[in-house]
């Protein structure tokens, strides 16, 4: 939250639109980070590593429906149990249940997908309060099913989780 300014009220993070997903790339660590407001890299500490803003609002303006992408979401893939003693508590999916959540939420938010390769991640565990949060990555292609859908997913998210690296769909065109 170093890069937004303070003072956003009582949801700073909600505020600010903010995003992240760490990637893990053969060069290292990635952190991408999106967020509504611009970034001030001078509010992070000297040396915290080489930082590159773009605005992704030309491409989401431009977005075509029946556009080839590629895309990338870390997701929280749960549901809330309905019957038996975890009634009312979200339950994490694995396996096909995630990639059938992944499918459906796909489909909600404009992406028809073509390909998809899903990897566990680690689980990302909450510090103050007891939380954990199971973290599949979703890969593949697809076709832009419905722009607006789309235009509002990549600014917002997808499924919960955001605080904890979830949520973040990034797309690239298809060569």
């Amino acid at each position: 939250m170093s890069l937004v300014p303070d003072g956003l009220g009582g949801q700073p993070r909600h505020h600010a639109g903010v995003l992240f997903r760490l990637d893990h790339t053969t060069a290292g660590p990635v952190l991408l980070i999106q967020t509504t407001l611009p970034p001030d890299p001078a509010r992070l500490p000297d040396g915290y590593g080489t930082i590159d803003t773009r605005d992704v609002s030309p491409l989401l303006k431009a977005l075509p429906t029946g556009m080839a992408v590629h895309y990338r979401i870390a997701a929280n893939a749960s549901r809330r149990a309905w019957k038996g003693d975890s009634a009312g508590k979200i339950v994490a999916l694995s396996g096909q249940q995630a990639e059938q959540w992944w499918q459906r939420k796909a489909d909600a938010h404009g992406l028809d997908l073509r390909r998809l390769r899903a990897q566990p991640q680690p689980a990302a565990r909450g510090r103050a309060v007891p939380v954990r949060h199971a973290i599949t990555l979703f890969e593949g292609q697809a076709v832009i099913a419905d722009a607006d859908q789309v235009r509002t997913a990549v600014p917002s998210g997808i499924g919960r989780g955001r605080s904890f690296g979830c949520g973040l769909l990034s797309l690239a065109p298809t060569q």
